[in-house]
This record gives structure tokens, C-alpha cells and sequence, in this order.
């Protein structure tokens, strides 16, 4: 495979890693929430709704230092140099006339 599809896969694939790592975070904050703190509230309590958030809000934090670290141990093992092309180029100096 070239670099360029080697490139392409491991995006996608991080991509569905990370959407995946959101979701399960999502899920388990979720549930420790509902065992630990939503017996607690009353039913009609404005803190329903910020603790959804709060907990959205958590997962994609949770997802993001898992994603990075992750990809810090896959740059020890491979040599993305070799397999990946860069996504993004340093920019050309401009010219002057």
C-alpha cells in the first residue's frame, strides 16, 4: 500500500477509535452516575440536564487523552515516517521578485 492509503486508513481508523472511546466513556460515566448520584436528585432537579453535559463533556476528554496516548505508543513502535504521508506540508517560503 501506498502512503497516502496508509495515511487514509490510519485517520479513518482513529476516527472510529475515538467515536468508539466516546461512546463507552459516555456509557460508563453514565452508569456510575446513575448509581452513585441520580438516586439522590429529585426528579423535577435543573442538575439533571447539567450532569448530562457534564458527562458528555467528560467522555470527549476521556477520549481525547485515550486517542493520544494511544497514538504516543503506536509513534514508539512504528516509524510513521516511513508509512505515513504528512497530512499537512510546511508552506512554502515566498518568492521574491
Amino acid at each position: 500500500m501506498s502512503k497516502k492509503t496508509n495515511t487514509l486508513l490510519f485517520v479513518l481508523g482513529g476516527t472510529v477509535f475515538n467515536i468508539l472511546i466516546t461512546i463507552i466513556s459516555f456509557f460508563l460515566l453514565l452508569a456510575l452516575c446513575s448509581a452513585l448520584i441520580f438516586p439522590r436528585l429529585p426528579p423535577d432537579s435543573p442538575a439533571w440536564g447539567w450532569l448530562m453535559a457534564g458527562i458528555f463533556i467528560a467522555a470527549i476528554v476521556i477520549s481525547f487523552l485515550v486517542y493520544r496516548l494511544a497514538v504516543k505508543i503506536m509513534m514508539k513502535k512504528i516509524d510513521f515516517e516511513k508509512y505515513f504521508d504528512p497530512i499537512v506540508r510546511p508552506r512554502r517560503p515566498a518568492r521574491r521578485d
